[in-house]
C-alpha cells in the first residue's frame, strides 16, 4: 500500500471545509500519481463534527460524487482530529483516502450486514444509546478472526449521532472489516493512575460492590483514598477525593499492570457512581461479577502522557522488525486514532497537545481519527483511552 492521503479544515460551513479538505487531499494526489506503484483509493475515513451532523446526508453524497468508487466510513464527534491538529467544540472535518485493495475489507451496518465468512480485524463505531452496546461489541469482537476490534461510539450534543458505512445511519453498529492481508498494528493507551493495588471481588448485587478480599467493598475504597472510617461523616474532606475517584475492572484471569505500574490494555474504566454506606457498599456504571479485579484509580496527566509515549515507542520498535524474513521492517501507510472526550489538548495542557505527542513520537504520518463517548479496543468498550491503530506497508528500501 501507498502512504494514505490526508485533508482537515475548520469551517462554519461544512462545503467549505469539504472544499478545503479536498485541495489537500489533490495536491497529494499529483504527487502520489508521480510513483509507478500507486494503486487504486477505494476506502475512505470521515469523521466530522457533530456541528455537520444534519447535513451528514448531503455530506456523503459530497463525498461519492467527489471520489466515485470510494467506500466511505466515519462518524459524527465532538471533535476530530489529524497528525498534531484537534479541532474540539468547532466545525471541521478531516478526511483519509487509502489504498486497501477491493476486496480487503467491507462495510458494515445495521442495514448491511457483514458478509465476509473469514473477516479479521474490525474498525467499529456506534451509537452510545444501543441497548446492550457493550454485549454487541463483545459479540462483534467474536466475528472477527483475530478477536480484534478498534473504534469508538459515535456523539452528537443535540439529536442523533450519524454514523456513515456507504450509507448513513443512525442507531446501532457500522464500520469497516479487513482481511488478514490488511496489516495493522494497533495499541490503547490508558489515562489514569492507579491509586492502590488491584482488589478481588467477593460479593457484588448487579452494578453495586459489597465485598473486596473478603472485606466491606466501602472500608476497602475509603482505605485506599487515605480516608478515616468516619470520613463520610465530613462530607467536605471526603467527597472531593470520592468524586475524583474511578473504578478500573478487569477478567480475574488478567494481569491488572503493565510496565510502570501503569493499567494494561484489558482493564476497563468506569465511574464510581454512588455510596451505600448501610451495606458498606459502593456502585460502578458496569455490573460486576464474583471474581473481577477491581482497582481504584485517577485520571492523572502525566501518567496519560506516558502512556501515551510508550504504546508509540511500542509501535515503531515492532514496525522495526528483527531483520528476519519473518519480522520484516514496516512503514506506516496511514493511522486511525480514537481518543476519549475528555481528553484531547486541554487534558494534555494545551491546544492540540495530545495529537502532537503523537505526532512527535510516530512522525509526520497521514493519521485521522475522532474524540469519542466511549472507546473500542480488542472486545470491550473503554473510558478515558485512546486507541492508536496504524495501517502498516513494506519498508521502502533506500
Amino acid at each position: 500500500m501507498q502512504p494514505f492521503l490526508v485533508g482537515h479544515a475548520t469551517h462554519p460551513d461544512w462545503r467549505a471545509a469539504l472544499a478545503l479538505a479536498a485541495a489537500q487531499i489533490d495536491g497529494s494526489q499529483g504527487q502520489r500519481h508521480e510513483t509507478s506503484d500507486a494503486g487504486p483509493l477505494a476506502l475512505g475515513f470521515v469523521y466530522f463534527s457533530d456541528l455537520y451532523a444534519g447535513a451528514a446526508e448531503e455530506l456523503f453524497l459530497a463525498l461519492k460524487q467527489r471520489w466515485p468508487g470510494v467506500a466511505w466510513v466515519g462518524c459524527s464527534a465532538v471533535g476530530v482530529c489529524a497528525s498534531g491538529v484537534e479541532y474540539i467544540d468547532e466545525p471541521a472535518l478531516v478526511l483519509m483516502l487509502a489504498s486497501v485493495p477491493v476486496g480487503r475489507f467491507e462495510l458494515f451496518s445495521g442495514a448491511n450486514k457483514l458478509r465476509r465468512s473469514e473477516p479479521h480485524t474490525a474498525l467499529v463505531h456506534a451509537d452510545p444509546g444501543t441497548p446492550d452496546l457493550a454485549d454487541l461489541v463483545a459479540e462483534m469482537s467474536d466475528r472477527v478472526d483475530s478477536g480484534y476490534l478498534f473504534g469508538g461510539l459515535a456523539q452528537a450534543r443535540s439529536g442523533t449521532a450519524v454514523q456513515l458505512a456507504d450509507g448513513v445511519f443512525r442507531g446501532g453498529l457500522s464500520g469497516v472489516a479487513f482481511t488478514q492481508d490488511v496489516a495493522l498494528v494497533s495499541r490503547v493507551t490508558q489515562g489514569c493512575q492507579p491509586v492502590g493495588p488491584a482488589h478481588t471481588v467477593t460479593a457484588c448485587d448487579r452494578n453495586v460492590a459489597t465485598g473486596l478480599d473478603g472485606r466491606p467493598a466501602l472500608a476497602v475504597l475509603l482505605d485506599d483514598l487515605g480516608l478515616s472510617a468516619d470520613a463520610l461523616a465530613r462530607p467536605r474532606e471526603a467527597l472531593p477525593r470520592l468524586r475524583s475517584t474511578l473504578v478500573g475492572l478487569s477478567p480475574a484471569e488478567q494481569s491488572v499492570f503493565a510496565r510502570g505500574g501503569q493499567f494494561g490494555t484489558e482493564v476497563r474504566v468506569r465511574h464510581l457512581i454512588g455510596l451505600d454506606p448501610g451495606r458498606d457498599a459502593f456502585a460502578v456504571a458496569e455490573m460486576l461479577q464474583p471474581g473481577q479485579r477491581l482497582t481504584f484509580c485517577q485520571r492523572d496527566t502525566a501518567a496519560a502522557r506516558r502512556d501515551l509515549v510508550r504504546i508509540c515507542s511500542e509501535i515503531r520498535d515492532e514496525l522495526a522488525g528483527d531483520g528476519s524474513d519473518a519480522m520484516p521492517p514496516r512503514d506506516i501507510a496511514g493511522a486511525i486514532y480514537v481518543s476519549c472526550s475528555g481528553r484531547g489538548g486541554p487534558h494534555f495542557g494545551g491546544a492540540s497537545a495530545e495529537l502532537k505527542i503523537v505526532q512527535h513520537a510516530l512522525g509526520e504520518v497521514p493519521l485521522v481519527g475522532f474524540f469519542a463517548g466511549g472507546e473500542i479496543a480488542h472486545q470491550h468498550l473503554h473510558g478515558y483511552t485512546g486507541v492508536l491503530t496504524v495501517f502498516t506497508t513494506a519498508a521502502a528500501r533506500g
